[in-house]
């Protein structure tokens, strides 16, 4: 069962309340036929701000339109934009079993009882519940009770998937199983779907495109690699995955640092901000280095080990090296870049 979702496109919106706080500034942004947007960000950032707007859940303020394909969808309320949503409580209804919970949209429109019982077959098989369709839902696992959501909302084959942090409420273990899963569901559906998170994880594994935000407004748009490796500000790298935030002089393609010295690949001298990934990093005999420093902590996480080496640098440097390395705190070490590892940032945000 392939449904298909519609363009999104967001113009100007933004959303103040009456005591003046503003939850959104005015934002514009595209989203493509089919294709899966992550919001992410910390709590009050405005990314369920947005997911509201687009659901038809809030208005945005004067002069913002949103619209669904050719079609300005400003003023229609909620329940005739075709659109499916799955929230952190999965809001499913106590007195109905799994396939009454799975049918009750197609029901209320009216849909024969036989295409009815037909699609809620198909969609619990595509989301893996075989033989729970006439359990209680007081008697599902978390797990369980997230894809009977999803197959609910996506039963009557909505424009738009809007999904709001739905895998919070999950342990660890299984919130990681169910992304995947997620992941591949989201991609046999073809719907246009906005998933909101505060998961950079989830985001990484979902998105298409992840859309970044702070206080309100867009830090960065672009694809799960170019957030990680090209982020845009300071804020982005640090708040996207671990990251070594380096302020110093740079001269002749070099970053002056009080251990030594990294390379940069590029023209700019003067005092910059520049960012490198604990992956980037390794160490090496201080001999063989331009850039040393003494190890202060080595933590063993599984498949490797984040080494903190102070003096090469301001702050700390984290390096993620192999586990079977055998480095010791107070030993002088080496530091080396990878090729083209060291990024210069826009701006200084906190």
């Amino acid at each position: 069962m392939t449904a298909h979702g519609v363009s999104i496109q967001l113009d100007r919106c933004g959303k103040t309340y009456p005591n003046g706080t503003v939850a959104l500034e005015p934002t514009t942004l595209d989203i493509a036929r089919g294709e899966t947007v992550v919001f992410l960000g910390p709590s009050g950032c405005g990314k369920t701000t947005m997911l509201r707007i687009i659901a038809g859940l809030e208005q945005p303020d004067a002069g913002g339109r949103v619209r669904f394909g050719d079609d300005d969808v400003t003023d229609t309320p909620i329940e005739r934009r075709n659109v499916g949503m799955v929230f952190q409580s999965y809001a499913l209804f106590p007195n109905m079993n799994v396939a009454e919970n799975i049918g009750y949209g197609l029901k209320i429109r009216g849909v024969p009882k036989a295409e009815r019982e037909q699609r809620i077959g198909e969609l619990i098989k595509l989301t893996g519940i075989e033989g729970l369709d006439g359990r209680s839902v007081d008697q599902l696992s978390g797990g369980q009770r997230q894809r009977v959501a999803l197959a609910r909302a996506v039963a009557v084959r909505p424009r738009v998937l809007l999904l709001d942090e739905p895998l919070t409420a999950l342990d660890a273990l299984l919130r990681e199983r169910l992304r995947g899963e997620l992941n591949s569901l989201l991609r046999a559906l073809g719907i246009t779907t906005i998933y909101v998170t505060h998961d950079q994880a989830e985001a990484m594994a979902l998105g298409d495109r992840i859309v970044v935000m702070r206080k309100g407004a867009i830090a960065q748009l672009g694809t799960p690699r170019d957030i990680y490796f090209t982020p845009a500000n300071r804020y982005v790298a640090e708040f996207v995955g671990a990251a070594n935030i380096i302020e110093a002089e740079m001269r002749d393609g070099r970053l002056m640092l009080p251990g030594g010295s990294l390379p940069i690949p590029n023209g700019v001298t003067g005092y910059v901000v520049a960012m490198v990934r604990p992956e980037s990093l390794s160490i090496q005999p201080p001999e063989q280095a331009t850039l040393t420093g003494r190890v202060e902590s080595v933590s063993f996480v599984g498949d490797r080990q984040r080494v903190s080496v102070s003096g090469a640098a301001a702050r700390p440097i984290l390096i993620d090296a192999p586990n079977t390395l055998a480095v010791a705190p107070g030993e002088r070490v080496g530091i080396r870049a990878a090729a083209d590892a060291v990024r210069l940032l826009a701006g200084e945000a906190q």
